[in-house]
């Protein structure tokens, strides 16, 4: 690296929270070319990156994802795709989720959009990544998020999963204590079809209950409460730059190398994720999820 900015061919920044990251400036873009690789300079863009970070950890969760052989992106890139057949003439696409809110001039609706989001084989889920608190509307929005799952996307697929990777311990208590605060307001909630449960079932994950209707064989039909997904908040790991598989460094990697933690933790009841295979050693395509596909169930 230090030979390619030396050459002009790279240019390198640091940013606020001292990283270091690299943008390719226009000879390295010509150099790319002639070598028969599409390029194009982005010092222009790094230059206004002054805290990846956030951009970087979503990119991290895509990758351990694709490593899974499940299809993913990133917010930017789920935006290109939700837009790509839409006419020049009709208004593009904003999100992934329509919601609709209260104002006090009546009902406004709006779209939320992941942070990163990928095929889960029985659905969707969903990455949030949380670097810092959130604000009144952004905790509002997580709420609804947790609610909604079970729900239709805006391309049809069903959310199954909301994932939210916090960055320190103090911003895990501020989410958990909101989701808390929204199982407790909905185990009081009245019995009616299209109700949302949430129920806390190990450390650090939720159940999510959606009640529909099932018919029964003599005609009649009663509500019943069935799983609709799961919502899992965990810690990013921040100590993996520092790593040192040699044992220099005291780094714990429990649960997130032999565990199978990402792309995300698996919860109860789903089958575990099977070891990914590098393409690089000649292996067949990627597989996903051992097993069958996960299904709810009801009770």
């Amino acid at each position: 690296m230090r030979g390619l900015v030396k050459a002009g061919l790279l240019r390198r920044y640091r940013t606020d929270r001292f990283q270091t990251v690299y943008g390719l400036t226009q000879p390295g873009a010509r150099w790319l070319q002639e070598a028969g690789v599409e390029a194009k300079a982005s010092v222009r863009r790094v230059s206004d990156m002054s805290n990846p970070e956030h951009t970087l950890w979503a990119h991290f969760i895509v990758l351990a994802a694709e490593a899974r052989g499940l299809k993913a992106s990133t917010e930017a890139e789920l935006l290109r795709a939700l837009n790509t057949s839409t006419a020049d003439t009709q208004p593009g696409k904003q999100g992934l989720l329509r919601v609709e809110g209260q104002t006090p001039h009546g009902t406004v609706h709006h779209y939320l959009r992941p942070d990163a989001v990928f095929d889960d084989h029985d659905g969707v889920a969903w990455i949030e990544i949380e670097r810092s608190a959130r604000g009144a509307n952004r905790a509002a929005a997580l709420r609804t998020l947790a609610l909604s799952v079970g729900a239709k996307l805006v391309d049809g697929r069903v959310l199954r999963r909301v994932v939210v990777f916090t960055r320190t311990e103090r911003i895990r208590g501020r989410v958990m204590a909101a989701l808390r605060g929204v199982a407790e307001q909905t185990r009081e909630s009245a019995l009616m079809r299209g109700r949302r449960l949430l129920k806390e079932v190990e450390a650090d994950s939720f159940e999510v209950w959606m009640t529909v209707d099932r018919r029964h064989t003599d005609g009649r039909s009663s509500l019943v409460d069935k799983l609709a997904g799961h919502v899992i908040v965990q810690e990013l790991p921040t100590w993996l730059p520092r790593l040192r598989l040699d044992g220099r460094k005291e780094s714990s990697t429990a649960g997130w190398l032999g565990e199978n933690y990402l792309p995300y933790r698996r919860p109860l009841g789903l089958p575990a994720w099977e070891t990914p295979q590098s393409p690089l050693l000649g292996t067949a395509e990627l597989r996903g999820l051992a097993g069958n596909r996960p299904s709810g169930y009801e009770r």
